[in-house]
């Protein structure tokens, strides 16, 4: 169907059209990602899709509710002794993996130790920690070199990488390689022999799954019932076929509608459209430290000048109440944000200035591959308009455009762009991944060293400040050393903010419980 004639007929559907008939029952769900599910293994791949189907499958220690506290999940509960430097978890009795073996202590110590060493927060965490083992088959001990106040909030953190366990045979395998298979102990089970990259993913609910007893489902705390026997995931990157099979019924979820087709979509009433996910999306500019020409600062300064947070987000959408500028480095409206040097975005934009600057930094006309995704509409918007942006302040930029998958492994390379490589690349993160200095995926200053991420920036003063917010006695002392992280952030440049948005997701309208965040699979029904 041509995107002109959807729009025609969901402008024209005033009453609820018939759901088609499911030939596999009414007790399947039917989701539309937001891209395809290209990696399956959650200490592999920050990407938002794996994680949304990490949480089906694995099940972490502590989950985190709606107000960002720590929630037993796994664990029954927690110890601390010895002024706190010994701390004991329990697990809860009676776990199980996919394959029916038991869930072991020692599995959970070999899934944080891979987990640690993707993340920034778990490998500080570890960097704390003078011994971590299990004591016996249901207890996880930590014994600290100093008091680490945050070791629960690190196992229980939403944003990527999340601290999600797996069989110990499996969370042995090297972090940087994937795992061989797909195993947890989750609501859902994976279902390998049904995959089709790029096509299908499919999922059965884990019958020995054991909910937590008590709690409110909330985020990832709480009890994950699963009321569906089968969730099935098809990758449909064309927004008009996706918004036809979700308006027709043969789909029930579409994680991630194009924001031109919401309005209509709003329309029917047999739709259901909101947004889940308060924290929103945020859109930024990953530079590749490592190579040049984005290995000199200057430049990156001149990066940071050029962009105007703006335009960019009105090409992600062009309802003001959908975007939100200036964005620091830190999430709007959370603790730790601030006005603190964001007079660089909301100052006007003067060309004639960073074409100077670029001349100044010393850039002599090396080819930029600026890379960006299809399937991802804020990507390609906001890759569209930075192409456009840098080619006149004068350099030399090949514009890349490709699956998000596709991109996830060019960025994976450290080699210059003649070997295939990238000097610049379009990313999305999650608001809620921009909380704290902790958490934050792209402020590490450690270059290649553990816990960095792709672009691999080097700032000794990031770093630094870093350290001092895990030393903060109280709430105050926090934002004021990340006002610091925020100035010292736009000075060095490790990553360009460009704005935030937020992002609706719709479901039909006989499905209930569909909870806050990101999409998660338990408390959902489908009305009687």
């Amino acid at each position: 169907m041509q995107r002109r004639a959807l729009l025609a007929s969901l402008a024209t559907a005033g009453l609820a059209a018939p759901a088609i008939v499911r030939a596999r029952g009414v007790n399947t769900l039917r989701y539309i990602p937001p891209v395809d599910l290209s990696i399956l293994d959650p200490h592999f791949s920050s990407a938002w899709v794996t994680r949304n189907h990490a949480y089906m499958v694995f099940d972490a220690l502590y989950g985190q509710n709606g107000r960002f506290e720590p929630s037993p999940q796994m664990a029954e509960g927690h110890t601390v002794e010895a002024d706190g430097l010994l701390w004991r978890i329990r697990l809860r009795e009676g776990l199980l993996w996919h394959d029916l073996t038991p869930v072991l202590a020692r599995d959970c110590v070999a899934s944080i130790r891979r987990w640690a060493a993707r993340d920034g927060y778990g490998n500080t965490l570890l960097g704390a920690t003078a011994e971590l083992s299990a004591s016996d088959d249901r207890t996880i001990q930590f014994r600290l070199r100093k008091p680490f106040p945050g070791l629960i909030a690190a196992l229980s953190k939403v944003p990527t990488y999340a601290c999600l366990m797996m069989p110990e045979r499996l969370a042995l395998t090297d972090p940087f390689k994937a795992v061989p298979e797909i195993i947890g102990s989750g609501p859902y089970k994976f279902l390998a022999g049904e995959r089709v990259p790029g096509a299908h993913n499919a999922y059965a609910r884990f019958a020995q799954y054991l909910p937590r007893a008590s709690g409110t489902p909330e985020w990832t705390a709480g009890p994950k019932v699963a009321h569906f026997d089968r969730v099935e995931w098809t990758t449909m990157p064309d927004a008009a076929t996706a918004a036809a099979a979700l308006s027709r019924g043969e789909q029930d979820w579409w994680d991630s509608p194009a924001l031109d087709l919401v309005p209509l979509l709003k329309k029917r009433s047999d739709v259901s459209v909101r947004v889940t996910d308060a924290g929103g999306g945020v859109v930024l500019l990953r530079p590749n430290c490592l190579q040049p020409p984005f290995d000199n600062p200057a430049l990156r300064r001149a990066l940071l000048a050029a962009t105007d947070q703006a335009v960019c987000m009105q090409g992600v959408s062009d309802d003001p109440a959908m975007t939100h500028v200036p964005l620091g480095v830190f999430a709007p409206g959370t603790p730790m944000a601030s006005a603190a040097g964001l007079e660089v975005f909301t100052a006007p934009r003067d060309l004639d200035r960073v074409r100077r600057m670029v001349a100044e930094s010393g850039y002599k006309g090396e080819r930029v591959v600026l890379v960006s995704a299809t399937d991802y509409p804020a990507m390609r918007a906001v890759g569209d308009i930075t192409a456009d942006v840098l080619q006149r302040v004068g350099m030399n930029v090949d514009y890349v455009v490709s699956d998000w998958g596709t991109v996830l492994q060019r960025r994976a390379k450290t080699e210059p762009v003649e070997k295939g490589g990238w000097s610049l690349y379009v990313n999305l993160q999650a608001g809620l991944d921009w909380l704290n200095p902790a958490t934050h995926p792209s402020l590490r200053g450690i270059g290649t060293g553990p816990g960095s991420a792709p672009g691999w920036p080097t700032s000794v003063a990031l770093e630094a400040l870093r350290l001092e917010y895990f030393d903060a006695p109280d709430l105050a002392a926090q934002q004021a050393i990340s006002a610091r992280v925020q100035q010292q952030a736009l000075i060095d440049v490790p990553f360009v903010p460009v704005g935030q948005y937020f992002q609706p997701t719709a479901y039909r309208g006989d499905l209930t419980g569909v909870l806050d965040g990101f999409a998660t699979f338990w408390n959902i029904r489908r009305k009687c």
